[in-house]
């Protein structure tokens, strides 16, 4: 016999150990017995954590794994940071190939017929490294940390509103080094957050075609493209560039070793991992 489905997610909601949740029992009484047990340590450990967040770390895990990466992008890298609009245009979403027919438009929350919440930080980022390079004709490093939204399906991995990072580099990196630059990024991001043991694994995008992404223990935290890309012509870019998206939220679920990317995301029901539903 396992723990009924409602004391499963509570156990989950208090950050019990997988082989807790897993447990099998005899009987329906000492099932119940050992879920009030591990309950009652929870709350109090718990408890315990949320008092150590507020008089000494501060920062929950979420956003302190945003500003590691941010430091590291400003103070190691070089890299400026850009704010970009939220609300964007139907055309930038044609642009990177969302035509009408296209599976993911069934995921953006519209405003209106041409406007939406961005989906993701894309296509402000081709044309604010455009733009720059036409002044300043020098390489563009730079980088946008920020909201996106998406009508994803509502798993243990899978938000609707979540927090990317997109680091992008522009016509710097010699053509035929775009693989190996993703990949040292990768390490550098990592390193940043104090991540080890992490996968680099090539995939197929439906957008960017090729990808050089990140996993952890079968969780992608983070995905590489680069160019020349057949995507560049629709945003005037004629010159090579490698980019690196991190999702903060399933990262920080990763460095957090916690099951549910619900308990490090924008809430008011959690911070830092700890449910506010204590009582």
């Amino acid at each position: 016999m396992k723990f009924s489905e409602s004391q499963s997610k509570r156990l989950v909601e208090l950050n019990a150990a997988s082989d807790d949740i897993n447990a099998d029992f005899d009987t329906k009484e000492s099932r119940d017995r050992r879920f009030y047990d591990i309950e009652r340590d929870l709350i109090k450990a718990e408890k315990e954590r949320l008092k150590e967040l507020l008089a000494a770390k501060q920062l929950p895990v979420n956003l302190k794994c945003q500003r590691d990466l941010e430091n590291w992008l400003l103070n190691d890298e070089g890299f400026t940071q850009v704010s970009t609009p939220i609300i964007i245009s139907e055309e930038k979403l044609s642009k990177m190939n969302l035509e009408e027919d296209h599976h993911l438009r069934e995921q953006i929350f519209w405003m209106g017929k041409n406007k939406c919440l961005r989906p993701m930080l894309a296509p402000n980022l081709y044309e604010v490294m455009r733009d720059i390079h036409k002044i300043t004709n020098e390489p563009v490093r730079i980088f946008e940390a920020g909201p996106c939204f998406r009508k994803d399906s509502q798993t243990s991995r899978h938000l609707n509103e979540f927090t990317m990072l997109n680091l992008v580099e522009f016509a710097s990196v010699p053509d035929g080094k775009q693989t190996e630059r993703i990949e040292e990024l990768a390490a550098g991001a990592m390193a940043a957050v104090g991540l080890e043991g992490y996968r680099i694994v090539t995939e197929n995008s439906g957008i960017y075609g090729t990808t050089i992404d990140i996993e952890y223990n079968g969780v992608e935290i983070a995905s590489g493209a680069f160019g020349p890309h057949p995507l560049d012509a629709n945003w005037g870019v004629f010159d090579t560039w490698v980019g690196l998206g991190i999702g903060i939220e399933r990262l920080a679920m990763t460095v957090g070793g916690y099951q549910a990317i619900k308990s490090v995301a924008r809430s008011n029901n959690y911070i830092d991992g700890i449910t506010l539903k204590l009582k």
